[in-house]
């Protein structure tokens, strides 16, 4: 069972204030982020997983009642968005063999195929990515946030680029993380992005709708 805990998260850049005073939990359910543009959903996300450090607050994960730090965190964390670049230069195979040794996993290319598969890029495994469509772009995404198995999952207006088959792949992925081991969590303003979770934070409201 995983268990997001968030106390009175406050967040500012210079003497703009992003959101403050943020305080709920969420049990093992999958999370939606909601908000119009410019509320503040990203700048929490990433507060959530490490990327970005709040300016006051906590942010506490636990598994089975067991916290974790910042370095299991990472270990099992996968973190997609439109603004999360890979190498412009790698092909799509090449940035998957790119993280995993950065992640000190040992993906041989059977592995890496068949993310590449699942994803629909077979015929441009071996186009750079500065090469893609940007539905292309964001289809290798998903892949790289997801290839290593991660039990927590971070997606940021998933869907952005992506046609209708795009699309369904996000939401049969969202399905994939509707169990207790697992959890989603996804920052978007697509009323349809949202329903794929079971819970909705509304960064607007500063509360669990």
């Amino acid at each position: 069972m995983i268990t997001l805990t968030v106390s009175k998260l406050y967040k500012s850049f210079g003497s703009n204030t992003v959101f403050e005073d943020l305080t709920f939990t969420n049990e093992t359910k999958s999370l939606g982020i909601a908000g119009p543009n410019g509320s503040g959903k990203s700048t929490l996300l990433k507060c959530l997983g490490q990327l970005l450090r709040p300016s006051s607050g906590t942010v506490t994960w636990d598994i089975n009642g067991e916290q974790l730090s910042n370095n299991n965190l990472t270990n099992i964390l996968g973190y997609g968005a439109p603004y999360i670049n890979l190498y412009d230069v790698l092909n799509c195979r090449e940035n998957l063999q790119f993280l995993s040794n950065i992640r000190h996993r040992s993906s041989d290319s059977n592995q890496i195929d068949d993310w590449i598969n699942r994803v629909s890029l077979n015929e441009v495994a071996e186009q750079p990515f500065g090469n893609l469509s940007t539905g292309q772009q964001q289809r290798l995404r998903l892949a790289a946030a997801l290839f290593h198995e991660p039990k927590i999952l971070m997606l940021d207006e998933p869907g952005s680029n992506l046609d209708a088959a795009g699309r369904s792949l996000v939401a049969d992925i969202a399905e994939s993380f509707q169990t207790p081991d697992k959890m989603l969590i996804l920052a978007s303003n697509n009323p349809d992005e949202l329903q794929l979770c079971e819970q909705i934070f509304s960064v607007e409201e500063e509360s669990l709708v």
